[in-house]
């Protein structure tokens, strides 16, 4: 019996090594010509929220450095699945980007939307925001505390308004319910925008919008506010107190927003953005931006870093979705 040597011979060896090596050096010159067209970048809310507006701060800078449009498609609804669903199905060549933000891990909890770690890979997280509990100057509560002796007096008659089953406003309401042991009924909408319009009309009588999407209407006295949601004061409103300061051990619910792209782009433009887009998010007319407007910026720019947060948070909200019975209809 003979056997078949597996051992190449050097000219298939040499063959192969300048196969490799022609590769490479088409995979860098793609980077180094990228972008050549303008590029989208899928968000997965209607203007006017807090998702939306950190998309179009951030591409505005980055379109201004590659001398080519970053463009802000918003695609809303179904909780944000829509636009993670056409991402995933975009092809992998760096010019379709996903505004990954919070629902996007309940959404993976529950089934809902491809798995954002085996789908898509990280560039970057752009910043985080707190949520901020606000009413309908009729509801007669100017605390935290005394909105919860109202909600318990009328168990299921107090609506709040979120931007969608499953999103970050909608979880943040059921963990206060939960924690606070008040019952109320949830009124989804497609988006923070169409959701507070409503409540300041006095549709529904209490919302938990990102701090940038409720700070204009809070100024105009349009909502009351009356807590934030992490575990620090807010820098934009540091007079308003925590919800946990207030009485509520342990609720914390911090948003989040990062970029993302299909599985299989090129490492060399996935490196290629995070490196534009950490740079403009370095610039301290961005930064400025970012912070007046509500956001706490990203501890961490990498692509690592930002794929651990995406592991940690999907761990983190796990045990809340089961407890609460969320869904993302």
């Amino acid at each position: 019996m003979r056997f078949r040597s597996s051992h190449q011979s050097p000219v298939t060896s040499r063959a192969g090594i300048a196969a490799l090596a022609l590769a490479l050096a088409c995979a860098t010159a793609s980077a180094q010509q990228y972008p050549a067209r303008p590029v989208r970048f899928l968000v997965p809310n209607p203007p006017g929220g807090g998702t939306d507006l950190i998309a179009r701060i951030v591409s505005h800078k980055v379109s201004e450095k590659w001398g080519t449009n970053l463009i802000v498609d918003n695609r809303p609804g179904a909780g944000g699945v829509i636009a993670v669903e056409v991402a995933a199905k975009a092809a992998p060549d760096g010019y379709t980007l996903l505004m990954g933000h919070f629902p996007l891990a309940i959404s993976v909890i529950l089934g809902k939307v491809s798995d954002p770690v085996r789908d898509f890979a990280p560039v970057t997280l752009l910043g985080t925001t707190q949520n901020v509990l606000v009413v309908n100057p009729s509801v007669p509560a100017r605390s935290v505390k005394e909105f919860i002796a109202v909600a318990r007096r009328m168990p299921g008659e107090l609506r709040y308004a979120t931007g969608g089953a499953g999103t970050a406003m909608h979880v943040s309401a059921e963990l206060f319910g939960l924690l606070a042991g008040v019952s109320m009924t949830h009124i989804p909408y497609k988006g923070a925008g169409p959701a507070l319009v409503d409540l300041m009309s006095g549709q529904v009588q209490a919302s938990f919008p990102s701090v940038p999407a409720a700070a204009p209407h809070i100024k105009s006295g349009k909502v009351r506010a009356l807590g934030v949601s992490g575990t620090t004061r807010s820098q934009v409103a540091p007079e308003l107190p925590t919800i946990a300061e207030e009485g509520l051990a342990g609720y914390v619910a911090v948003q989040w927003y990062g970029v993302l792209v299909p599985q299989r782009t090129p490492r060399a433009i996935v490196e290629r953005l995070n490196r534009d887009f950490a740079g403009v998010l370095g610039q301290p007319d961005t930064r400025s931006r970012l912070l007046d407007s509500g956001y706490d910026l990203a501890p961490d720019t990498t692509e690592a870093g930002f794929g651990r947060f995406i592991q940690n948070e999907i761990a983190k909200w796990g045990d809340v979705v089961r407890k609460t019975g969320i869904r993302a209809d």
